[in-house]
């Protein structure tokens, strides 16, 4: 039996491989042999593997467990040890939002993947993306003692980041437990912030977060009314722009992320003030805090130079984040019921008169 050491809590323990070995045999021929016989290496047909065990130390109770390595290092073996993956079935004609609970359940697990986008949550799923494809599986396949075998194995890493990001504070809230995820990529792991790390690679087992979300760091820019034709698509309500909007744009790793477009209020008894207009972020970098962040940013240079910002939204998400943080102050017309439904017509987005909107002030650093 071989036997590799790690540290448990200061004290060396051993990951031990399985005395029962995995074997697959194959019919050998001529075309085979021949590729072989110039590397010296004896074949008989058969081919063994001793996968891993799963080590004695673990939790019973987690949230998130995290096997990495490269392929064909024992991931898949170790990961069904610990359960059988669900693999979500998708009608053709339905929109992906017909596929869960309630329209509240269905709302609450694809924001926790980061998948934020209204327009997308209306397509059927043959319609995404191949990252929004992976953002509506987890939604569905996250529940306690769920097991998700190549995570993010098929998607650009901008979008692992923030999909890991989004799941793992889903699953912290809802008190999910028994997650354990199998991924040949390391990038993901500051972002799950998993409750212990299998590491197929090394031989290893970590149990402990020690480890920190990294930060977002992200530009602000000033942009034209241009670029707003790159983030229309992606925004819940009409594709239109007012032409008096100031625009900033925001920028991670070289890439656009994130639009907000400013307006000045048109209330009479209020001067010198702004409001919001349109925020978007990309749906592949959805999870992370773009948004909030992205609008706080550029409300405080309007309050940094002596003007009044304020902000409406229907999106349930940005309006609990507002109503929780000291950097928003509510309006009198905060969570009341929408008085505007029948003068939407021209938008992509019929808002429900029976669901109050968010409207609040910044009030920011100058609090």
């Amino acid at each position: 039996m071989n036997q590799i050491t790690f540290q448990l809590d200061g004290v060396a323990r051993t990951l031990n491989r399985s005395d029962m070995l995995l074997s697959s045999d194959v019919e050998r021929d001529d075309l085979t042999s021949a590729l072989i016989k110039p590397f010296d290496y004896e074949w008989d047909g058969t081919s063994t593997f001793a996968p891993f065990q799963i080590p004695t130390g673990l939790p019973q109770i987690f949230g998130i467990g995290l096997i990495v390595g490269a392929s064909g290092t024992g991931k898949s073996p170790l990961l069904r040890e610990f359960g059988v993956q669900n693999e979500p079935e998708w009608a053709e004609h339905k929109s992906i939002a017909a596929h869960f609970a309630s329209s509240e359940d269905a709302a609450e697990r694809l924001m926790a993947v980061g998948l934020m986008s209204v327009p997308d949550w209306v397509k059927p799923y043959h319609a995404l993306s191949t990252g929004q494809k992976f953002r509506a599986d987890l939604a569905r396949q996250v529940q306690s003692g769920a097991v998700v075998d190549e995570f993010t194995s098929v998607v650009d890493r901008n979008v692992a980041k923030s999909a890991s990001s989004a799941m793992s504070k889903f699953i912290r809230r809802r008190g999910i437990t028994n997650v354990v995820l199998a991924s040949c990529h390391r990038d993901i792991v500051d972002w799950l912030e998993p409750d212990w790390i299998i590491d197929t690679d090394r031989g290893e087992v970590t149990i402990g977060r020690s480890l920190q979300r990294p930060e977002v760091v992200v530009e602000v820019h000033p942009a034209s009314h241009a670029v707003w034709t790159f983030f229309a698509p992606h925004h819940y309500l009409t594709g239109e722009l007012n032409k008096a909007t100031h625009c900033y744009v925001a920028v991670w790793e070289q890439q656009l992320v994130g639009f907000y477009a400013v307006m000045t209020n048109p209330a009479g008894t209020l001067k010198n003030a702004w409001r919001g207009h349109r925020l978007v972020v990309m749906p592949d970098y959805q999870g992370l805090g773009i948004g909030p962040r992205l609008s706080e940013t550029v409300a405080q240079h309007y309050v940094d130079n002596g003007c009044r910002f304020f902000a409406k939204t229907a999106h349930p998400r940005l309006g609990s984040y507002r109503d929780a943080s000291p950097r928003w102050k509510p309006t009198s017309k905060n969570h009341r019921l929408r008085t505007d439904a029948n003068l939407m017509r021209s938008s992509r987005w019929h808002p429900n008169p029976d669901r109050w909107s968010f409207s609040h002030e910044y009030i920011g650093d100058a609090a």
